[in-house]
C-alpha cells in the first residue's frame, strides 16, 4: 500500500514511520526541510521523501497522486499563542484540496479529546481541522487523544521536569483536573490498527489509557515510579498567566507552549466509551507502566525503533536503529564541530576504536579517575572495556557507556552513560558533509535530575571544556600507522 505521511518529522510521525515501513508499505513523507530528515540516513527502498509545505498549496504538486491512505499529523500550536488556529485551517484546507485530486481512500487524523462545550483555543483548533477533513471525498478516521505519555513528548517532559526538580510544589488548581493519559505505544497501535479497517471509516474515536487521573495524581505516580518523595499543594490564587510563567520557568517548555497547555489542562479530557481497543485487540497500558517504559535508560531511547519489544528480544533491525535520537527537553549540551580533511574513513575508524585499550584520545588519566570514582559509588567503572578493539554493534558496553546506535556507514555513534550520575548522559559523534566540506560533530548531552544534577554539570563544565575539545582533536589527529612506528 502507498501511504502519505504528513508531519513525518514530528513526535508521532517519527515513531509511526518505521512501523509502516516494517509492514511493507511504501511511505511518502512530506517534510518542509529535507535536511532534517534525509532518506540517505535510512536507505529504505520503500521510503520516498518530498519537500512540501501545506501552507503553500503549489508546493504540494511535487507529491505523487497514486497514494491510497494518508496520515494527517500536522499541528501548529508551537507557532505562537495567537494565530495558530488560522495556520491549522490553511494547512487542512490545502491538504483536502490536494488529497481530493489523488487516489486516496482514507484520511487518518490524530486530534485532541474535545468533549465539553467550552474548548481551549488549542482544542477548538483541532476540532476545526476535523470538520475540514470531513469535507474530503476520502473516508476519514479521527482518533482523539489527551495526554500522551512517552519520552520526548511535551506533556510528559513537563511532568518529568516538575517532579525531578521540585520536592515541594505549590501549584495551580488545574492540577485537580481529570484526564485520561495514553501511552505512546498505544497511540501507535491505534494509528496502525484503523488503517483501512472497514469498521473505522467515517468515524471518530476517543482513545485513552485504562485510568482516569488528575494531573496531580499523574505527578505523584511518576514520583512513585522514580522512588522520589514529593508533596503537592494546590492554590486557587494562580491565574492562567501565572500558571504559564510557572511552567515556563520551572520546566524546559517554551512560553507559547506553556500558555496553550495551561489553557488545555483546565479542561477535562476524558474519553467517551467505545470498543475500539477491543475491536483492534489492543492492550491498554496502565499509566505507571507507560512511565516505566518512558524513563527506562536504554529502552527509553529505543521507543521509536522498538515499540514491538525489539530491544528486549535483543534483535533490532538496522533500518529502525537510525531513528534513535537523544532527548532535547531539559538538557544541557556541549557541542563541538571541527572541519576535517578528506580522509573521513580514518576519522570514523578512530571513533569506532574509542575506549578500551585505545582510550579516549585525551586526558586518559582523568577518564580513569572518573572510572575509579564511579566504582567507589557502586557504578560499573572502566573495567568492562569493550568487546572488540575496533568493532561496535548496538548494545555493546564500551567502558562505562552503552552503545545505542552504531551506524558506521553514515559515521554516527551514539552512547548512553551507565556511570553513577545525578541524571542521564549521552555522547554522540557524527562525521558529516556540509557545503562540500567534511566535519566531525561531537555532542555531549546531559539531562539533570534535581538540583544535584545541575550542580554536577556546572562543576564539571570546566573539565568538559578542555577534555571534550581535546578528545575531538585527538580523534582527528590520531593515526594508527604512525603510532606503531
Amino acid at each position: 500500500m502507498k501511504i502519505l505521511l504528513t508531519g513525518a518529522n514530528g513526535y508521532i510521525g517519527k515513531r509511526l514511520l518505521p512501523i509502516l515501513l516494517d509492514q511493507g508499505h511504501v511511505v511518502v513523507c512530506s517534510v518542509r526541510n529535507k535536511e532534517r530528515f534525509s532518506p540517505k540516513e535510512i536507505n529504505h527502498p520503500n521510503l520516498q521523501v518530498y519537500e512540501a509545505d501545506l501552507l503553500d498549496y503549489k508546493s504540494l504538486s511535487k507529491l505523487p497522486t497514486d497514494i491510497e491512505v494518508s496520515y494527517y499529523l500536522i499541528h501548529s500550536m508551537l507557532h505562537g499563542t495567537d494565530g495558530f488556529e488560522e495556520l491549522e485551517s490553511i494547512c487542512a484546507k490545502n491538504f483536502v484540496k490536494f488529497i481530493d485530486k489523488t487516489q486516496n481512500k482514507q484520511v487518518i487524523y490524530l486530534s485532541g479529546i474535545a468533549n465539553v462545550e467550552k474548548l481551549s483555543k488549542h482544542l477548538e483548533s483541532r476540532k476545526q481541522v476535523e470538520d475540514i477533513l470531513k469535507q474530503s471525498r476520502s473516508y476519514y478516521t479521527i482518533l482523539r487523544a489527551g495526554i500522551i505519555v512517552g519520552s520526548g513528548s511535551a506533556s510528559f517532559e513537563i511532568i518529568r521536569d516538575l517532579v525531578e526538580k521540585l520536592a515541594i510544589m505549590t501549584t495551580p488548581n488545574w492540577l485537580l483536573t481529570k484526564c485520561q493519559p495514553i501511552a505512546i505505544r498505544n497511540v501507535i497501535d491505534f494509528l496502525i490498527g484503523v488503517l483501512q479497517h472497514d469498521d473505522c471509516l467515517n468515524k471518530t474515536f476517543d482513545i485513552g489509557g485504562p485510568e482516569v487521573l488528575t494531573y496531580k495524581e499523574m505527578l505523584l505516580q511518576y514520583a512513585e515510579v522514580r522512588k522520589l518523595k514529593r508533596w503537592i499543594y494546590c492554590l486557587p490564587i494562580m491565574t492562567p498567566r501565572l500558571s504559564s510563567y510557572w511552567l515556563y520557568f520551572i520546566t524546559s517548555t517554551s512560553y507559547n507552549l506553556a500558555v496553550n497547555l495551561v489553557n488545555s489542562m483546565k479542561i477535562e479530557v476524558i474519553c467517551r466509551p467505545n470498543d475500539l481497543a477491543s475491536k483492534l485487540q489492543i492492550r491498554l497500558m496502565p499509566y505507571k507502566e507507560s512511565i516505566e517504559r518512558a524513563t527506562g535508560k536504554i529502552k527509553q531511547q529505543m521507543v521509536i525503533s522498538s515499540w514491538k519489544d525489539a530491544l528486549s528480544s535483543g534483535i533490532l533491525p538496522n533500518e529502525k536503529m537510525k531513528y534513535v535520537e537523544p532527548p532535547t527537553y531539559g538538557c544541557f549540551t556541549d557541542d563541538k564541530l571541527f572541519q576535517i580533511g578528506q580522509n573521513t574513513e580514518r576519522i570514523v575508524d578512530n571513533i569506532w576504536a574509542l575506549g578500551g585499550d585505545r582510550g579516549w584520545y585525551y586526558g586518559d588519566w582523568l577518564w580513569k579517575l572518573r572510572g575509579l570514582l564511579d566504582k567507589l559509588f557502586g557504578g560499573v567503572g572502566l573495567n568492562r572495556g569493550r568487546r572488540h578493539p575496533t568493532e561496535i554493534v548496538m548494545g555493546d558496553s564500551l567502558d562505562f557507556w552503552r552503545v545505542l546506535l552504531a551506524d558506521k556507514e553514515n559515521g554516527r555513534l551514539l552512547l548512553y552513560a551507565e556511570m553513577v550520575l545525578p541524571g542521564e548522559a549521552w555522547l554522540e559523534f557524527t562525521v558529516k558533509k556540509e557545503k562540500g566540506e567534511n566535519y566531525i560533530s561531537q555532542k555531549a548531552i546531559f539531562r539533570p535530575k534535581g538540583i544535584m544534577g545541575r550542580l554536577y554539570w556546572i562543576m564539571s563544565y570546566p573539565f568538559h571544556l578542555f577534555i571534550f575539545r581535546g578528545m575531538a582533536k585527538g580523534i582527528i589527529s590520531y593515526n594508527k600507522n604512525e603510532s606503531q612506528l
